[in-house]
C-alpha cells in the first residue's frame, strides 16, 4: 500500500524517521515545518531526494499549529495524516498552556483540515504522558485503558498537553469525524541514533548521562523505545486495515538512570567515562533541581517505577522493539559523532 501521506513536524525526530521510512515504501510524502526557507534543501538532502524528484515524493509546507495558513495546501491529495508535531521542551515553562494550548488546538486544527481534504486516516502521535502519570503507588503497569490524572499535583505540563490533547481529539473524532478513521500512538521515551547537532529533547538523558551533567544517577528511569520502531508503528497504523479508535503503547522495558549509565559505560568505554557509577542521594537531587531543569522537572517521578504493557501492539499488529541496550548505544554514539557530547 502507498498513497499520499501528511507527516507533520517534518523536522522533529520521530518524523523525520517516519518520513525516511515512508518514502522507502513507496508513499508520496507531504510534511508541514515552521520555517520552509530554512528547512526544505536540509529535508530533501536528508533523504537522498535531488532535483525535480524532490517534490514528486516529498512536498514541504510552511504552517503553525497555532495559524490556519497553510492546512488545507499541506492536507491537499492526501489520504492519511500522521499527526507528529506537538510542543516539547526540556525545560517547564513558567504557563502551562504554552504547551497545552498550541498541542490540543494543533492537533483539532490538523483534524478539521483533514476531514475537509478528505483524508481517511489519522495518526496522532501521542505520549505514554498521556496514559502512565497522576498516580501515587511507587510501581504499577499501564495499558491502553489508562488514562493520566491531570488533576494530580505531580502532574507536568507537558503530561497535561498530551492528555489534554488526545482527549480533545477523541472526543472531536466522536463528534464531528464523520468516517475518518482515528488512532494513537503513545510512545515512551525515544532513544536510538540521531542524525544532526539539533537533536530531539527525548535523548537529553543519555546526552546528559554521557556529558557528566550529573555527578550521579538520580534514582529515576522510564520505559524505553527505539526511534525507528516508533516509526515503523506509525507504518503500521497508516497501513493497516480496521484500525478505527485504537491507541497503542509503544515501549520496550523500564529503566533506571543507573542502568541506562551501565549500558553506556560498558558498551562505549572511555567515551563513557562521565557516566555515572552510583545511584544519587535524595538530598542531592534537590540541590541540583536548584540549578538543573531537566532535574527539576524530573524530581516527583524518584523512586518510581512505571511499565508500560505494549502487548496490545504486539498481538494486533505483530510490532516489536529492539534491545533497548542497542537504542541506547547507538544513541550515544551519534551524539558523540555529532559533536553534541565532547569526549
Amino acid at each position: 500500500m502507498a498513497g499520499t501521506v501528511l507527516v507533520t513536524g517534518g523536522t522533529g525526530y520521530i518524523a523525520g524517521e517516519l518520513i525516511k521510512q515512508l518514502l522507502a515504501r513507496d508513499w508520496t510524502v507531504h510534511t508541514t515545518v515552521r520555517s520552509k526557507a530554512k528547512s526544505e534543501a536540509s529535508l530533501f538532502e536528508r533523504f537522498g531526494l535531488d532535483g525535480a524528484y524532490c517534490s514528486d515524493r516529498l512536498k514541504v509546507f510552511e504552517v503553525d499549529l497555532m495559524s490556519d495558513a497553510g492546512w488545507a495546501e499541506a492536507n491537499a491529495g492526501c489520504t492519511h495524516v500522521a499527526h507528529v508535531a506537538s510542543p516539547v521542551s526540556a525545560k517547564t515553562p513558567k504557563d502551562e498552556n504554552e504547551m497545552i494550548a498550541p498541542a490540543r488546538d494543533g492537533t483539532l486544527r490538523a483534524l478539521r483540515f483533514a476531514k475537509a481534504a478528505g483524508v481517511k486516516r489519522f495518526v496522532q502521535t501521542s505520549s505514554i504522558a498521556a496514559i502512565a502519570y497522576g498516580r501515587s503507588e511507587m510501581e504499577y503497569t499501564v495499558d491502553e485503558s489508562d488514562w493520566t490524572d491531570v488533576d494530580h499535583p505531580d502532574v507536568t505540563p507537558y503530561a497535561k498537553s498530551k492528555t489534554i490533547a488526545e482527549r480533545a481529539a477523541r472526543d472531536w473524532v466522536a463528534a464531528e469525524g464523520g468516517d475518518i478513521e482515528f488512532v494513537s500512538i503513545n510512545p515512551v521515551v525515544v532513544l536510538g541514533p540521531v542524525d544532526s547537532a539539533d537533536f530531539s529533547p527525548s535523548v537529553q538523558v543519555v546526552k546528559q548521562l554521557l556529558g557528566g551533567a550529573v555527578p550521579r544517577a538520580p534514582d529515576i528511569g522510564f520505559g524505553i523505545v527505539d526511534v525507528r520502531d516508533v516509526a515503523a508503528l506509525h507504518v503500521h497504523c497508516l497501513e493497516e486495515p480496521g484500525l478505527a479508535g485504537e491507541r497503542f503503547i509503544a515501549s520496550g522495558k523500564f529503566m533506571k538512570f543507573i542502568e541506562i549509565s551501565e549500558v553506556l559505560r560498558a558498551g562505549l568505554g572511555k567515551k563513557a567515562s562521565k557516566a555515572p557509577s552510583k545511584v544519587m542521594s535524595g538530598w542531592m537531587v534537590q540541590l541540583l533541581a536548584l540549578v538543573n531543569p531537566g532535574i527539576r522537572s524530573i524530581q516527583n517521578k524518584i523512586g518510581k517505577t512505571r511499565h508500560s504493557d505494549a502487548s496490545h501492539a504486539l498481538d494486533r499488529l505483530g510490532w516489536k522493539t529492539r534491545p533497548e541496550k542497542e537504542s541506547i548505544l547507538d544513541c550515544g554514539r551519534s551524539l558523540i559523532e555529532h559533536g553534541v557530547v565532547k569526549v
